[in-house]
């Protein structure tokens, strides 16, 4: 992945639109703290947009299009021609939309619900976007400045949980499992990327830390810096199980390195090394097969255990930074800076059994609901596409607003999907619901 010593949106702001009001925030330093317990602020203006006011005209984000020098559409329009993707490799786009699958995208299978600008996700890094995790329908965590906050859509009011602008303390010895490593003390962690899964959260750092914390108690559980490579960041963390039933965890860093940790006591059981930097990195449900994706066309399947490469997955024109697996254990899909995400079925990994392309960037960011009905695909900016697996990937929920997407992910219910928009104005959190059959009611707050 590109490396850089500080934020790195330094490739953004000739992608966007020319306009004020879609400038991305560049400096978050002078940011108001996030609230720090879940009371009333009523002194904040109005500027959520509930259901019931989206479908009385009021648009999702709540931006005044009435009051802007130009419509909605012809914004849009504008956008689509002059955003340019970033891009690592060369390639052509008459070539790649040979290969790819055709899609009806008049679905609607998740309604929008609400959105709030009471909480703001921020990027560190313009190719890492994974950085929203919902644990419930109504509870996610974001990542925003140096902080992860809880944001309740029950209360509708945000709680920072991990703060990281300070100097950060491994656990005393009398707390922690003594069979695990000391860990070290980190100060001032600039969050690359995160994974929340059975109530234990870790967070990587842009100089290749690891924060570890357990929701239910306080303090964090495990910090260290996991290589002293000058090169480090911390591209993806996942938390799986292993074919024992253990929780693991797995980081993937910028120092070519794949690293397998035991969240019980956090020590290392493995380290895998491959021959280029690596963007990401998600386990198989079986804890089976590691899909390894980096600063190379291929894609990898491995050996979690061993490392060993057990199938390349060739197709995409572009390094890749973002996969996710289907609950069955069968299909992995992959996302790419060539705007494509390719399905792969393992039994038969030898080429995609389809090719979605986005509308207009790189797609950073993969998830799939619990039973594996829909996947999403967030692109960089403003789409994230909401595809029916039932169906073949063959419809598609297009989901259309203006930002820079934090991160997406559904509620383990399936009920709820979150996505974080990352920008100076209209930066907010957007919840839409799952549709259901014979159910017409929308919410009405």
């Amino acid at each position: 992945m590109a490396y850089h010593q500080k934020y790195d949106m330094e490739y953004v702001p000739a992608d966007f639109f020319n306009m004020s009001e879609f400038e991305y925030d560049n400096s978050f330093e002078n940011d108001p703290p996030a609230d720090d317990d879940y009371g009333n602020d009523d002194a904040k203006p109005n500027t959520d947009t509930s259901a019931l006011e989206f479908r009385n005209g009021k648009d999702i984000q709540g931006i005044l299009w009435d009051r802007m020098n130009c419509t909605r559409d012809i914004c849009r329009e504008t956008r689509l021609k002059q955003y340019k993707n970033y891009e690592s490799v060369l390639h052509s786009r008459a070539e790649l939309e040979k290969e790819c699958s055709p899609v009806e995208k008049n679905s609607i299978f998740y309604r929008f619900n609400f959105n709030t600008r009471a909480v703001k996700s921020t990027i560190m890094h313009f190719q890492l976007r994974n950085l929203v995790w919902a644990t419930s329908k109504h509870d996610v965590y974001l990542m925003r400045n140096y902080s992860v906050i809880h944001w309740s859509a029950v209360l509708r009011r945000g709680k920072e949980v991990l703060n990281v602008a300070g100097q950060v303390s491994p656990p005393p010895p009398s707390t922690r499992n003594r069979r695990g490593p000391t860990g070290q003390p980190l100060s001032r962690v600039q969050i690359s990327t995160m994974a929340v899964k059975d109530e234990l959260m870790a967070v990587g750092g842009f100089q290749g830390e690891l924060v570890c914390k357990r929701l239910d108690r306080p303090g964090v559980a495990f910090c260290s810096n996991l290589t002293t490579d000058e090169n480090a960041i911390t591209n993806a963390v996942d938390i799986y199980s292993s074919p024992s039933g253990s929780t693991r965890l797995m980081t993937a860093n910028n120092d070519c390195q794949v690293r397998i940790f035991d969240v019980d006591d956090f020590s290392l059981l493995t380290k895998l090394s491959f021959p280029w930097s690596v963007n990401s990195a998600s386990v198989s449900p079986d804890g089976k097969l590691a899909a390894v994706l980096g600063d190379t066309v291929d894609c990898l399947l491995a050996d979690p255990q061993s490392g060993k490469v057990l199938h390349r997955l060739k197709g995409h024109l572009d390094y890749s930074f973002s996969s996710a697996w289907h609950p069955d254990g069968r299909v992995v899909v992959t996302g790419s800076q060539d705007t494509t995400c390719r399905v792969w079925d393992v039994r038969n990994p030898s080429r995609a059994m389809a090719v979605l392309r986005g509308r207009m960037g790189a797609i950073r960011g993969i998830k799939f609901t619990a039973e594996g009905r829909f996947m999403a695909a967030a692109e960089a900016v403003d789409f994230v596409h909401v595809f029916d697996c039932g169906a073949g990937y063959g419809r598609a929920q297009e989901i259309d607003f203006f930002g820079e997407i934090a991160g997406v992910s559904f509620s383990p219910d399936t009920e709820a999907l979150f996505v974080g928009v990352a920008d100076r104005t209209y930066g907010s959190l957007l919840e839409f619901r799952r549709t259901r059959p014979n159910h017409y009611l929308d919410s009405l707050f």
